[in-house]
């Protein structure tokens, strides 16, 4: 993981540990777990530390070899907006479809159009490269394609550094590009390949490029549905509402969790969608409280056996960072706090009173 590590850092790309066998950032030290503070203040990022995962990324070949020193087996993780890297997220999880106005936002689809075949984030991306007469990102190999244990597709580009494009969740009602698509950029980070974890690697495909360009039209399609900041968005595009929605990270760590039971999975995607919410504004959403209130019911549904401790904590985290990215150690400490309150009172969703 360290020689990894060096190759992205010699690339250009900064870097910063992610938990060994996981895929989220190594844990903050203990101070910054109990307050909340930006990122940008921190003592420790100034002091070496890489609390705050993608805000403490680095290149610096010393600080890079004093971090894996310290945890050899951490995977690695690439913060995208200093990299100027936009990385299209394929995901192939079984879903059902969701409604026709999310499978790609802001393109009208008819009640006549056969939807029979339609699974994934593959076939969703490819669909959208023809509706564009353009090939598709998934099958482009002038670029660094990153084949994901979970059987998804990481499509590596670089962005013009005089742009800023913002990540999002191919599940949100908000900023999304298509169903079972996410988009890691600025304000975000993606596993580097060769990073190894529980579930398998990050394996590049053959043949293996580094970051092509972004193509123009993918380029398009991202400010045409609001992954640009207002200034580069063109006036005559209206950025799209915010609505609740569950990011599809989230879906994933409850579905690990165990959370598949229908019950239980209806309860968590009622309070992770609150909180994921809270992205629509940035002040006066009552995020800690619907935040804490998630992570109680977590709580109640681990303490009944419906859910993993540790999955449930990181369906929560996801959701939290998606509406508050640079609140983490503060919604770790509401989410702790949540946990251990819920565990005192198991819930057992659909059982009769």
């Amino acid at each position: 993981m360290l020689a990894v590590a060096h190759e992205c850092a010699a690339a250009g790309w900064p870097v910063h540990p992610l938990t060994p066998g996981r895929k989220i950032p190594a844990r903050n030290c203990p101070a910054c777990q109990d307050r909340s503070h930006p990122p940008a203040q921190c003592p420790c990022i100034q002091d070496g530390g890489w609390c705050h995962g993608f805000h403490a990324a680095t290149t610096d070949p010393e600080r890079i070899r004093a971090w894996w020193g310290a945890i050899p087996g951490a995977g690695v993780g690439v913060s995208c907006g200093p990299a100027h890297l936009v990385v299209i997220d394929i995901d192939a999880h079984p879903q059902p479809l969701p409604a026709r106005d999310r499978l790609w936002p802001g393109i009208p689809l008819h009640d006549h159009v056969d939807l029979t075949g339609l699974e994934n984030g593959f076939h969703t991306l490819a669909v959208l490269a023809a509706l564009r007469s353009a090939p598709d990102p998934a099958q482009d190999e002038t670029t660094l394609r990153v084949r994901t244990p979970s059987g998804g597709l990481h499509v590596w580009y670089r962005a013009d550094p005089a742009r800023t494009f913002h990540c999002s969740s191919g599940s949100s009602t908000g900023r999304a590009l298509c169903w079972q698509v996410d988009v890691r950029a600025h304000g975000g980070y993606i596993v580097a390949p060769g990073t190894r974890t529980t579930d398998g690697t990050y394996t590049p495909l053959a043949p293996t490029r580094p970051p092509a360009p972004l193509p123009g039209w993918l380029a398009q399609e991202l400010v045409r549905t609001g992954h640009t900041t207002p200034a580069d968005e063109p006036a005559h595009l209206p950025r799209p509402a915010a609505r609740r929605s569950v990011p599809s990270r989230a879906r994933e760590a409850v579905a690990q969790a165990g959370g598949g039971r229908a019950t239980a999975a209806k309860a968590m995607e009622t309070v992770l969608a609150e909180v994921a919410g809270c992205a629509a504004a940035a002040e006066n959403m009552g995020f800690s409280e619907k935040l804490n209130r998630a992570a109680y019911t977590a709580g109640g549904l681990v303490a009944a056996g419906q859910l993993d401790q540790h999955a449930a904590e990181e369906a929560l985290l996801a959701a939290a960072d998606y509406a508050r990215p640079r609140q983490h150690a503060r919604a770790l400490q509401i989410i702790r706090a949540g946990l251990a309150a819920g565990a005192q009172r198991p819930m057992y969703p659909g059982a009769r009173s």
